[in-house]
């Protein structure tokens, strides 16, 4: 049974007025009297000793005193809402939602650790917002999502290192990749650096780890990349580096898994890219992150463990993994 927040009648009132504009389509939303309606609110401005409304008319607008007293009221219906997640979320985890940050390239790398998660935890609905790392660390710290999954942490004005605490998931190789219609397609030895600053590339845009990654490989290597198109799509990259003769840096093991795409190591090497779980630190975390904290280890542990680097797919499951997580008893 789906439980309700008892909250204040009067502020139900206040709320329901303030998003219809007017007394008579409030209280028939709320299915109450017009007069009862009118009467709390008199009241409830009496106790605050200041007017909450202006009324012009049919017209019904909050005054200045009523804007700042409907925002604490929100923040206190959405903190009571908060308690009833989590006890809900504490019942064996059978019902509750988790919410997952995560960027262009780590949605690709860990798409099957939803799948994990969720045939361990049926009752979890979970929600997937595609953003930056440094969105990513910021919406975590600010509780907007649960838990986040990026490249390793790049120190940030915006969040501070005791608020997010990384855990270590797995590790890429970096490579350059072509399509079939580059002309360096299928090309088994390394490319000079100095030969890659001669190459048509198209890359996330900056705001993003991947390819900052890249700029700073660039810059250590006295090489100005020639980047024509940027994006914020790990699709767009794919379709265009099949269809094109540009190229592009992605890990090894996305670049492995799409047809028409072919890996090409530089000299130097380009850096290993570490995929990190993200959570808040020193901080209430609800059952469902920390039970997909630890699925996300488990299955990073599977991942390595199981799967040759050649062989290395997000989607499906090995069908061992399958199976145990089918016959896993919930805990």
């Amino acid at each position: 049974m789906k439980r309700r927040v008892l909250f204040p009648r009067p502020l139900q009132y206040l709320m329901a007025i303030a998003e219809h504009g007017n007394f008579t389509r409030a209280a028939k939303a709320l299915h109450v009297s017009q007069p009862s309606l009118s009467q709390q609110i008199k009241q409830l401005e009496e106790s605050m000793g200041a007017p909450l409304l202006v009324r012009s008319g049919r017209t019904v607008t909050l005054t200045n005193a009523g804007e700042i007293y409907l925002h604490h009221a929100r923040r206190a219906l959405g903190e009571l809402n908060a308690g009833i997640r989590a006890i809900q979320e504490v019942q064996d985890l059978s019902r509750g939602s988790l919410q997952v940050g995560w960027t262009p390239i780590t949605d690709y790398l860990a798409c099957s650790l939803l799948e994990v998660f969720h045939r361990r935890y049926p009752g979890i609905r979970l929600n997937t917002l595609e953003m930056t790392a440094d969105n990513i660390e910021l919406a975590v710290a600010e509780e907007r999502v649960d838990v986040g999954i990026a490249f390793s942490r790049v120190p940030s004005s915006k969040v501070g290192d005791n608020e997010i605490r990384t855990t270590h998931l797995f590790s890429e190789t970096l490579c350059f990749a072509v399509g079939s219609a580059h002309p360096r397609a299928g090309q088994k030895e390394r490319l000079g650096v100095q030969e890659f600053g001669k190459e048509t590339l198209v890359a996330l845009n900056p705001n993003f780890a991947l390819r900052r990654k890249i700029d700073s490989y660039c810059l250590t290597n006295a090489v100005l990349p020639h980047i024509a198109i940027e994006t914020d799509s790990l699709s767009v990259i794919i379709q265009m580096v099949q269809n094109s003769p540009y190229g592009t840096v992605l890990p090894k093991s996305i670049v492995q898994t799409q047809c028409g795409i072919h890996p090409i190591n530089l000299v130097p090497n380009l850096p290993t890219q570490s995929i990190s779980l993200l959570t808040r630190a020193g901080s209430y975390l609800s059952p469902a992150t920390v039970a997909f904290a630890k699925v996300a280890v488990d299955w990073a542990v599977d991942r390595i463990a199981m799967i040759p680097p050649h062989k290395l797919k997000p989607c499906p499951l090995s069908d061992r993994y399958y199976q145990e997580q089918k016959n896993a008893d919930p805990q």
